[in-house]
This record gives structure tokens, sequence and C-alpha cells, in this order.
């Protein structure tokens, strides 16, 4: 009977949800498939005719009937409409089933529910098929089986199916559910919306949003009527997929219906919209709500509020929500107490744990270790220590992370024996510090420069059971190689490594910049192999601490090297590194590497930061790059960079230096107009330019003005002074200042001193420099400076025996006089023409190491030329010569000259011709000297050719040696010769216009240069 039902039923319910075909309910089906027979319809009746009276348990039991029955009869009874108490057909199906011992028949249960239906007993019917459905019967057979009998039983109720779809809802069976929807639909039988609606709900609360839209689209298939509960449920579906678009139309919708959304459905959409970052439409939903009389769920849009750290909203609308009498929830004032944490508004955090208390919202450990949290992040620790008070007398359980905060918190304000007081307190409550706890402290203590109590406590965590990361070890240490201590850095380096803990390249980084910053760079190269061997990578703090230990010790090639390796390892220098770099080319003196640097920054686009700038301004200053320097300067402007004052002292000093004192004064105004204050540099660099520049008057105008600018001088700007004055010959305003700096807490130094002992000196008072020189050497200041500017002052004043005894005080107090003393001494002995004790002195030079330059050789030919010894000119020259010493042009003359009063006119023109060649003729006096040797030996014509070539080198000649061509000319009576030369005198301004030939022959010149021309003749006969 059952099989052929089955075939006469819809395909549909071959198919499962997912529309595959599904026959698995065709086996172990408890059905009759054969006609019953007579003597169980004789037996049903029988039974039905007992079942009648009240007591039929047990007449049926006292019958011969027990020992008949069996499904097959117990189905014929039921479906026999003899018995109309549905109820009494249930107990009897009961009471059956504890007779035979075998399973009912599934259509059995079938009857039982539709009857029970029928008669509206719900309950009981309800009953009937979750036993039904735990009888292991398929969902197909069920489902047959019920569309069957509720066809056969005229005027059946369809809330058969809503209960089938309830029982398999509450058995979490939610796909035989829907297919009792699909079923019932396709047989035009209406589910009702209640039971719809609960199905949706089951579906999206487990997620099963395919089956979940199946519904919905049969739903509206079927024109079922939604309500708000249907739209509800929808709501949530298009809010949880993220079709918020979907979720506000669905709002438009009910309300087109003439369904009014109520405070749930709005706070599903507020709380989507919230998840989404879409606060203003939230605020403006909460709107909405308030003008239709509704109460917004406030606790959304505060959380909402607070995530999006709109706190000051976030704080009005629980403000609001306060007014309204409404409790918040705990994660709303979570949320707050986090928002007002990340902006450190302390004070709001604290009035949100008090409203907490008031509304008696239980307030856990989790808020509370926030709140503490946040106060020790921001040093208030004071507030801190209330709040864990207060913690304790609430009877919070305080566990590691508590005394974690606040350990930190007391770290990071070095109060490290409140931290050391609580992590004892930790260990009194058997809390065991974790080990970020430990590291904590090991870092707070580094921080504090207490390696020794950090060491200490790396050993009690080790000790405690905890085994130390990398980041603690890194930690200490990096403490100890900051202080300079490698071999402690080491050990711990080796330590980790053997318990366990594989270095990384932070611990490496710590100790390659501390052997990087003291300049041993090979045993930082050691450890960059280490790296590389234990697979690590350096990182751009690797590479940027060799730059910076190369470029310290002047290995300017090796932190290029760095450099470019950083670039190709894809690590992006910082401005520190490029002002290193730039800092270091320059003063390696490589200007093109450090012009070349500064252009990388750009072609990077790394912004170049005002050290930087400065830097680099201060470097092409130094190399007289003025007009670079002040476009860098213009730049870093244009840039919206504001030089700092270290800027404008690199600039003004750099300028005074090279003599644009105007405009160093321009960038001083500048500056102060800008509200950037000059410091003592500033104004020490402008006084020295001024005393350069002449303008001592107005250096001591700047130099009082100081005090006005809350400046006062110190020793360079007195020494500044005072040199000033020395050299403009005002040696009463020196000491005058000399005297002062006592008085004004300046002590004078060796500077000071070496500026007066050489104004002294320059000014011939010798007595005076004598007195400071020996408070010089009273006070251990004296220097080779020192005894050379006396030296130089002796001689001068032409007292070689004071000089030549000062040159053996030196050398008996152990200052070892240089280069400059001996060729002082040589000079002046020379022009005095005491060649014997000059060239002794020459001699001592090599014994003390010291090399001779073209001044001491020069000085050398000028005396023995003095005293007529040439042959000593010409062997001396060839000795410097020989020896790698470049002549000057004066050595050349100096030669020249002996060769010409040798009359060797072959071996002067070859130096002539050397001379030119190298480029090294500035001066006229070398032809002048050739051309009176050629007029000597009347050789006229080459005379006048050398005049010509003068000419042509722009060397302008003296007049008198065109004096004496023109005189030689005259007198061979080659009077078109001597007029040429003559006119060509006049062309050089070197006679008036009206000077006639005849006035300049017989000699009616200026008495000046009649002198010059007799001295040349003096030197050359």
């Amino acid at each position: 009977m059952a099989m052929r039902r089955f075939l006469q039923r819809s395909p549909l319910l071959l198919t499962d949800q997912n529309g595959f075909t599904n026959t698995k309910f065709i086996k172990s089906i408890a059905v009759s498939t054969l006609k019953p027979t007579s003597e169980t319809l004789n037996i049903s009746e029988e039974i039905s005719c007992f079942l009648r009276k009240n007591n039929w348990k047990t007449t049926i039991a006292s019958s011969h009937v027990p020992s008949k029955l069996n499904p097959d009869v117990v189905c014929a009874v039921l479906h026999q409409k003899q018995v109309g108490d549905p109820k009494r057909l249930l107990d009897f199906f009961y009471w059956s089933q504890s007779q035979m011992g075998v399973p009912q028949f599934l259509d059995s249960f079938s009857i039982l529910a539709v009857k029970l239906c029928n008669s509206n007993h719900l309950g009981l019917a309800n009953e009937v098929l979750t036993q039904m459905i735990r009888s292991h019967y398929s969902s197909s057979s069920i489902l047959d089986s019920i569309f069957f009998l509720f066809r056969n039983y005229e005027g059946s109720s369809a809330v058969v199916f809503d209960l089938l779809i309830d029982s398999y809802r509450r058995m979490r069976m939610l796909d035989e559910a829907a297919n009792v929807f699909f079923v019932a639909k396709n047989d035009s039988i209406l589910i009702s919306l209640t039971r719809c609606n609960s199905l949706l709900k089951d579906l999206l609360k487990c997620g099963n949003m395919k089956l979940f839209w199946k519904i919905y689209d049969g739903m509206l298939d079927a024109k079922m009527g939604f309500d708000v509960k249907t739209y509800a449920t929808l709501v949530n579906a298009l809010c949880k997929t993220g079709d918020l678009m979907g979720a506000k139309r669905l709002l438009i919708e009910m309300e087109e219906k003439g369904l009014n959304p109520n405070e749930f459905i709005y706070g599903i959409v507020m709380e989507r919209m919230c998840q989404v970052g879409d606060i203003n439409e939230a605020v403006e939903l909460k709107r909405c709500m308030g003008k239709r009389g509704l109460i917004p769920n406030y606790d959304i849009i505060i959380v909402g509020l607070s995530r999006a750290k709109r706190m000051k909203e976030a704080k009005l609308t629980f403000e609001e929500m306060q007014k309204m009498g409404l409790k918040p929830k705990y994660n709303t004032c979570s949320a707050l107490i986090d928002g007002f944490m990340r902006e450190g508004d302390i004070d709001e955090v604290l009035r949100i744990r008090d409203v907490m208390l008031s509304c008696d919202i239980p307030i856990n450990l989790i808020p509370y270790n926030a709140v503490i949290h946040g106060l020790c992040k921001f040093g208030k620790m004071e507030k801190a220590a209330e709040v864990l008070e207060g913690m304790v007398a609430l009877g919070c359980k305080l566990n590691s992370q508590t005394f974690c905060s606040l350990i930190e918190g007391y770290c990071r304000e070095h109060n490290i024996s409140q931290a050391l007081e609580h992590l004892h307190e930790m260990e009194k409550r058997n809390l065991v510090p974790r080990a970020v706890t430990y590291g904590a402290m090991i870092n707070g203590l580094c921080h504090c420069k207490d390696l020794s109590l950090a060491t200490k406590l790396l050993e009690k965590m080790t000790l405690s059971g905890l085994k130390p990361n990398v980041v603690v070890y890194s930690t200490l240490i990096k403490g100890y190689a900051d202080e300079g201590r490698i071999e402690e850095a080491r050990r711990l380096l080796d330590e980790m490594r053997c318990e366990g803990v594989a270095p990384d390249i932070f611990c490496y980084n710590a100790i390659i910049s501390s052997l990087s910053k003291c300049g041993k760079m090979e045993e930082a190269s050691t450890y960059l192999l280490e790296i590389q061997r234990w697979g690590l990578t350096p990182d751009a703090v690797t590479f940027g601490a060799f730059i910076i230990g190369y470029s310290k010790i002047g290995k300017m090639t090796e932190a290029s090297k760095c450099f470019h390796d950083m670039l190709d390892h894809g690590f992006m220098p910082n401005n520190l590194l490029y002002t290193v770099l730039t800092n270091g080319h320059f003063k390696a003196g490589n200007l093109k590497e450090a012009l070349s640097t500064f252009q990388h920054i750009h072609a990077l686009g790394v912004p170049p930061d005002v050290q930087t700038c400065s830097v680099f301004i201060h470097g092409l200053l130094k190399n007289g790059r003025v007009q670079e320097a002040l476009k860098v300067f213009s730049e870093l402007q244009e840039k919206g960079l504001v030089p700092d004052v270290f800027t404008y002292s690199s600039l003004i000093s750099g300028i005074c230096k090279l003599g644009e004192v105007n405009k160093a004064f321009e960038l001083h105004g500048e500056m102060c107009l800008k509200g950037i204050a000059p410091n003592i540099f500033i104004y020490n660099a402008l006084i020295d330019g001024l005393c350069k520049s002449g303008d001592i008057q107005r250096a001591r105008e700047l130099f009082d003005g100081m005090s006005e600018r809350g400046l006062e001088p110190d020793s360079v700007t007195y020494s500044t002074m005072i040199d000033g004055y020395c050299k403009s010959k005002n040696l009463d305003e020196a000491f005058s200042l000399f005297h002062e700096m006592p008085s004004k807490g300046v002590q004078p130094h060796s500077f000071v001193y070496n500026a007066l002992v050489y104004g002294c000196c320059k000014e011939g008072e010798m007595e005076k420099a004598m007195n400071l020189f020996r408070d010089m050497l009273q006070k251990g200041f004296t220097t080779i400076l020192s005894f050379n500017t006396l030296i130089d002052g002796f001689c001068k004043s032409c007292k070689l025996q004071e000089a030549s005894q000062l040159l053996q005080e030196m050398i008996a107090k152990q200052i070892m006089p240089d280069h400059v003393t001996y060729t002082t001494l040589i000079d002046w002995h020379c022009k005095a023409g005491k060649m014997e004790e000059a060239n002794l002195l020459f001699k001592e030079m090599p014994e003390r190491n010291l090399i001779a330059d073209t001044i001491t050789y020069t000085s050398l030919m000028y005396g023995y030329n003095k005293v007529g010894q040439l042959s000593e000119v010409f062997a001396l020259f060839k000795e410097m010569v020989a020896k790698g010493v470049k002549p000057d042009e004066l050595t050349y003359r100096l030669v020249v000259y002996a060769y010409c009063k040798e009359n060797n006119l072959v071996e002067a023109f070859k130096l002539r011709d050397e001379i030119v060649r190298k480029g090294m003729l500035t001066k006229g006096a070398i032809h002048n000297l050739l051309i009176f040797s050629l007029c000597k030996r009347e050789d006229l014509s080459e005379a006048s050719k050398l005049l010509d070539e003068m000419r042509e080198l722009g060397l302008k000649p003296s007049l008198a040696v065109c004096s004496i061509l023109v005189c030689s000319f005259f007198q061979a009576g080659k009077m078109d010769e001597a007029t040429q030369v003559f006119e060509g005198v006049k062309n050089l301004g070197l006679v008036p216009d009206t000077t006639s030939l005849i006035d300049f022959v017989n000699g009616n010149l200026n008495d000046r240069d009649s002198e010059d021309a007799r001295n040349l003749i003096k030197q050359l006969v």
C-alpha cells in the first residue's frame, strides 16, 4: 500500500534540499505492502468495539486479542473511523507498543498526527511527530506518509505540517524542515507565517544563507503577507551579509506597507552601519527614531562612535542616554573607557568608571586593568595607585596584567623602587611574574642604567623557571653596549645561545653600533660576518652603524660602500645617515662625493631635513662655494623648512670667513625677524668677520651690545676682539679687554696671550711681549706659535741674538721647533748677511726631522745672492729641485738674477721659458732683469723683443728698464727704436703725456723714478 502511494506522489519527494535525488527512504520502511487480511480486519473491528468502552484495557487484556496484536492490526484499528476519540486511539497506540515489542508502522504515526491535529490536540500531535522523527524513518518517507493520510481524511488541518516543521526545527534538522515547506507549497498547502518566520530565524542563526533565501523566495512566490517579525529577520540577514543598502530598502518597504519598523529592527541596521564605519548614517537613523517616538539603542551608537574615535560625540550621546534614565551596558562603558584611554583623557575614563559603580554595572578585572594600563601609559602613576586601592577595596582579584602595567609605568617614570615593590607584592600574592613583567623591569633598569640589578633580575627570572626571550636579552645587551661595556654584551650574547635562544639582528646591532661609535670597525666587521653565518639579514640599523662608524674615522670609501650596499638591500637611508655621510665627505675633502650624496637624497625622494641642509651649507662654505650654499639655504625655506639657529650659525660663520660681512649681517637681521635668537657662536662669527675686515669699531659696538641680547662674551669673543685690536695696532684697548676678562669670569687662554704677544712684537714692544711670554710660561700656555711669534719679533727688531736664545730655550723646555721657527731665523740671518749662522741652522733642520720648504731655500738663496756667493745659489736651487721642493716665482727670480750677474743669459732664458710653461709668471721682475742684461750686452734688438713679449704676456715693465732701453737706443743713434719704446712707455702711463723724448733721455724724471733706475743698475753692475 505504501509503495503504491509513493509512486503516485510528486517526484519532488525524491529530491533533497540541494536538488539531488534522494532514494534512501525506500529502505527499512515498516509498512504493510499487502491488503489487510480478513483476519486482520476482524480483529481490528473487535478491538474498535473494545475501545469504545471505558475499561478497554481490562477487556482487551482478558481476551485473546493480545496474542493477535501486530503492527498491521494496530494500523487497521487507527485507520478505521469507529473510534471517534483520537486521544483514546493514542493511548491504544502506546499500549499496543508495549505489548508487541516490534516497531509500529509509519502510517500509524501519521494517522495519529493527522487525527490529533484535526481535533486540535496540537501538543499530543507534536509528541507523535517527534517520536516519529526519532524512529529513524527517512524525512521523505515521513512526509509521504503524512501527505497521503492528510489527503485521505477529508477536512484535515494543514497545521500538521506546521508542527512537523517545528519538530524538525527543535531537533536542529533545518534542511528537513525546509523540505516540508517546499513540498507543502508545491501541493498548495500554505504554511503559517509564524512557522516561516521561525524557520528563517533559525536558518539565519546557523548561517545557512543559501537555504534562507530559498525559503524567502518560496514565501514571496506563495504571496505570503510579511509581518514585522519577518522584516526583522530579513533586515538582520541583509545586515549580516553586508547588504546594508538592501536593509535600508526593506525599511522603506515596511513603511510603504504600513508596517512601522520597531526599535529592534532599527537597532539591527544601526549596528551594521557602525560595524562598516557608516557612523553618520547611524546617527541620522537615531535622530529619525527620536522623531517617531522610539527609543534608539544608545549602546550601539556609543560603541560605534568610540570605535570610530569620535569621543566628543560619544560623550554627548552617553550624557543624553543618562538624562533619559537609561542604564548603559557593560560593553558600552568598556568601549568608552578604551576610547578615552586612546585620547589620554584620564578624567573621562575615571568618570565612566564611577558611572559603572553607581549603576551597579559589574566591573570585572578587564576594564580596571584597561584603566590602570592607560593611566600608566600616560604617566599618571598617582591616579593608577588610587585605582589600585579601589580595586583592592572592592575585592577585585588582581592578576599579573595589573602589576605588569604598574611595573611598566613606574619603569617609564624611572621610579624603579616602586616597580620593585610591586614585583615583591606579586610574589606575596603568589602571582608568578610573567616573562613580559620581567622584561619590563629589565627594560626599565636598562633605561635607568642600573645594569647590575637588571642582570640579577635576569638570573632570578631564569631560576623561577621562566625562559628569557630574545627581547629581554637584546634589551640587556643594548644596555651594556650603549654604556660601552662590550665584554658584558658579548657574554650575554654567548649566554643566550647556550640557553637555546637565537640572537636576532637587534642583539647584533647593539654591539655593532657600540663598536662603530668607538671607531672599532674591524671588530664590528667580524659581527657582520657572524650575522650572515647565522642566516640573519642586516637591516637599516646595521648598515647605518657601519656608515656612521666609517665616517667618524674618515674611511669614506668604506662608508660609501656600506651606503650603496644598504640601497641594494632595499633599505632607505634616513636624514641622519645622509647628514653623517655628507659631513664625512666634506671633512675628508671629498667635495665631489659630498655633492653627489646630497643630490642622491633628492633623487630618492627623501626630503632633506634642516640638520642635513645645515651640514651641507657648512661644508659648501668651508670650500668657498658661497653662492651654492645660499641657494641651498633658499631651497630649504621654499620647501617650508624653518632654518634653525645652527643653520644660521653655519651660514653666517662661513660667509664671515669668506669676508662677506654685509651679507652675514643681512642673515643676522633675517633670523631676528623670524624670532630666532642668535647664539654666542653667531656673535663670535660676526665680530671675527668685522675684525678681519678692519672694522674694529663696529665689532666693539656688537661686543658691547651682547648683554642686551642676554648673552655674555666668552673666551672666543674676548680672544677675537683682542686679536682685532692687536692687528689694528690698538694695544691699549687690547690690554684693557685682557685685564677685564677675569672680572667677567673668563680666564685668558693661550690664544689671547699669543694675540697680545703678536701685537706687541708688531709694534716693537718687545719688553711687554717678553713679560707676557714669561707669564705664559708660568701658566703652561706657551706653544710653538708663542715662540715663533716672539722669535719673529726679535728678528724684526734686529735682535738676532735674543731670537737665537729663544730657540735654545724652546729646545730646553722640550717644545720642539718647527720648520717655521728655523725658516724665520734663517731668513733674518740671511737678510743680515750672516750666512754662516744661517747655514748652520739649515743643516740643523734634518737633525730635528724638519724638512726645508720653498721659503727656507729662497731665504738662503737671497742671502747668498746678497753676499755674492752665486755658486751656493745654484747649488741650493739644484738641491731643492732634487728633493721635490717646488720653486716659486721669487725663487726663480733669484736664480735668474744670479745667472744674469754671471752674464749666463742662456741659462737665465731657460729658466724664463720654464716659468712661462708652468704658468707661474705673474710679475715682470724676471723680464726686467733679462732686458737690463741684454742692454748691458748691447743686444738691443733682443731686449726690444723681450719688451714686446712682456706686453703679450700682460706684464708691465718697470720704468727703470724702459728708461735704460730708450737711452741705449738713443746713444746708439737708433732714434726710431728709441721713439717707439718711448711711446710705449707713455701708453703704459709710466710718464706724463707732456714728457718729450729729450727730457726722458736727459733724465728729467721725478726723483723716485731716477732712484729706481739707479738701484736696478747697481744690482747688476
